[in-house]
């Protein structure tokens, strides 16, 4: 009976011992808030080429609007969030604590304002309508920005609250005078000419500069799987360079384009590689911020600016 029951004992440690294993290489559940901008694309690619998976990570993407993303991670429906640098500063101005951890991509070009074919400048929109997001979205920043830019504010145009997709389809379709918007949904006007045209973009304003973030509280309880999202991220860009026609396929279909398709609206983003996140969290990002923060505070959408330096970390970049 001894041997018997030392063997049952024997077994019943293995068992625990295996099943402590098996937990222990569970994946990581994680949901990420974001949207389908171009920028963002290589997150869907991770998820769909199965990147996330092998990096130990159950990834759930979640299109959320940017405007409500906070109000998500607030709750705990999702864990990181993808979103602009200075949208990154709103939330934490405004109580809802985010790091960010990597830098995804950079617009050049790919936010733009749509006009009417008879506009010479932004000036000839003072009165007008404008179909752009709402405050403390990024088309709401770049307008601003770009109407700061030209002695102008948000106090001179009539504002008209639209989601990105649905300003750029209402322009198309004659409504409002003019249209803040980005890719995918910028490339729909510049195939219309006939409705308008992209009087400026983030070539002329670079301010569009996207990263992504998650509370200091999730980091802190799953570095691994921090680190496993940034070298997925990685993973994701490098496939992009060794199979170009499979991987915009992938990305295209998620926000309903072509391979073609696709590849056109990325060339008016960049994808950031290891080389450009070291150099951008060197110092780039808290300039940056400290310049945004300022023009939400101008705007009414902060109330107060946050401490720049806490809003970041480099702990989790492979």
């Amino acid at each position: 009976m001894n041997r018997i029951a030392t063997a049952l004992a024997a077994l019943s440690a293995l068992a625990a011992l295996y099943s402590g294993h098996v937990q222990a290489q569970a994946p990581v559940k994680i949901a990420i808030g974001m949207s389908g901008w171009t920028g963002f694309a290589p997150l869907t690619l991770a998820d769909k080429a199965g990147i996330f998976k092998r990096n130990g990570l159950d990834v759930d993407l979640k299109l959320i609007p940017q405007a409500s993303r906070h109000l998500a991670l607030a709750a705990g429906a999702i864990q990181c969030a993808a979103t602009t640098v200075e949208t990154h500063v709103a939330w934490n101005a405004n109580g809802v604590q985010i790091t960010q951890i990597l830098l995804l991509d950079k617009s050049n070009g790919g936010d733009g304002l749509a006009v009417r074919r008879d506009v010479a400048s932004i000036k000839d929109l003072k009165g007008k309508a404008i179909g752009v997001d709402a405050p403390g979205t990024s088309p709401f920043f770049v307008l601003a920005y770009m109407l700061k830019k030209n002695g102008m504010s948000m106090k001179d145009i009539k504002r008209v609250t639209l989601s990105p997709q649905a300003a750029a389809n209402a322009f198309i379709a004659g409504q409002n005078d003019a249209a803040q918007t980005y890719e995918p949904y910028l490339s729909a006007v510049r195939d219309k000419p006939e409705a308008g045209k992209i009087l400026l973009t983030t070539k002329d304003y670079p301010v569009v500069v996207d990263t992504l973030g998650c509370p200091r509280s999730f980091l802190r309880a799953n570095p691994k799987a921090a680190e496993a999202l940034t070298r997925s991220w990685f993973e994701a860009l490098e496939m992009t360079k060794k199979e170009p026609a499979k991987t915009n396929e992938i990305m295209g279909a998620a926000v309903k384009q072509t391979g073609e398709q696709f590849a056109k609206s990325a060339t008016f983003i960049t994808w950031q590689d290891r080389a450009a996140n070291k150099q951008f969290f060197a110092g780039e990002i808290a300039r940056f911020s400290r310049d945004a923060a300022e023009l939400l505070l101008e705007n009414g959408v902060i109330r107060g600016i946050p401490d720049i330096d806490t809003l970041h970390e480099t702990t989790y970049l492979p």
